[in-house]
């Protein structure tokens, strides 16, 4: 059996990620580590936990990465690290940034020190295309500079390199993925599509910023799962792997998109006022890891309808976190 340590695996795209490898991967056991912090929710594993299937190759350890006798204990025995967790939404890092360089960056020290230690055979740092900044025509490639613009990005910026120092420094092999907007099931109702079909349900209106104009590229949460474990597996060491859906859309377009599936009109939408340095726009070139055989399955249309039908249908998962 190959051992996985996933940080932050309590979290939508952790939870994701576990739920696929263990389906895919019958070799695969896996002890999750997370905080459980607001957007760590143990119902997104709840029929993980409970299925005879798994009981000998899933555990969770609360804890949190920034905690050294903890990181020990979870990467104990483990031969791949896995690492999500951080700190991950733009408007929370505004208005406290401490936490988001505590978690984002020093965490991330303390979980490479400790794969370090334990010679662990692969760590796949798990960053975003937000680290480069935004970019008004073309597309950004994985050797171009990052260009941060708020706390968040410029903290995942951090970690990422810190990651690659620790391959260039001390030979541990890392890999790193950096993919664009993720969405689907389990994903906490502070982002985007999961904040606006919520509110929908509950008959409120969608709060977007600015004038909508913002351009993001989406990716069904589960196409980047696949791509994060051909990353793992045949990704160079010392390596970054941008993973985009192909999905390019203005903000505007994606909320009247949501507004469609779910029969309201665009009178449903409330301008607010914009998020300071919002970025404008996000590209990515995917073109490296196409190179190891990947591409994105999900149409994004099928995908979205799919994720809102799955919040719809799922009112007792959500309507705790949002009161």
């Amino acid at each position: 059996m190959t051992h996985y340590l996933i940080t932050g695996g309590m979290g939508f795209i952790g939870s994701n990620f576990i739920r696929f490898m263990l389906q895919k991967h019958p070799d695969a056991r896996i002890v999750n580590l997370d905080k459980l912090t607001y957007a760590g929710n143990p119902e997104n594993l709840k029929d993980i936990a409970k299925d005879k299937r798994y009981r000998d190759r899933y555990r969770f350890i609360k804890g949190d990465i920034c905690n050294r006798k903890i990181v020990d204990k979870a990467i104990r025995d483990c031969d791949i690290v896995v690492h999500f967790a951080a700190e991950s939404h733009v408007d929370r890092s505004i208005i406290d940034a401490g936490t988001f360089i505590q978690t984002d960056v020093f965490g991330t020290y303390v979980m490479l020190e400790a794969a370090r230690r334990h010679k662990i055979s692969r760590f796949v740092q798990i960053s975003t295309d937000e680290v480069y900044g935004h970019i008004l025509k073309g597309s950004f490639k994985e050797t171009d500079a990052l260009n941060p613009r708020n706390p968040y990005s410029a903290s995942k910026a951090a970690a990422d390199r810190l990651a690659h120092s620790f391959f260039t420094t001390y030979g541990l092999p890392v890999v790193i993925t950096r993919s664009s907007n993720n969405f689907g099931p389990f994903q906490y109702p502070e982002k985007l599509i999961p904040l606006f079909v919520t509110n929908l349900i509950e008959g409120k209106k969608v709060p977007l910023y600015g004038k909508g104009m913002n351009v993001r590229d989406w990716i069904y949460v589960l196409d980047n799962c696949e791509a994060i474990d051909l990353v793992m597996r045949k990704g160079k060491l010392g390596e970054a792997y941008n993973i985009g859906g192909g999905n390019e859309i203005q903000n505007i377009q994606i909320t009247k998109m949501v507004l469609e599936i779910m029969g309201k009109d665009k009178s449903w939408i409330k301008y607010v006022k914009d998020r300071p340095g919002h970025d404008l726009r996000y590209s990515l070139d995917c073109r490296k890891v196409g190179r190891l055989e990947w591409k994105p399955r999900s149409r994004f249309k099928e995908a979205l309808e799919k994720t809102v039908r799955w919040y719809v249908e799922n009112l007792d998962w959500w309507r705790s976190m949002k009161y």
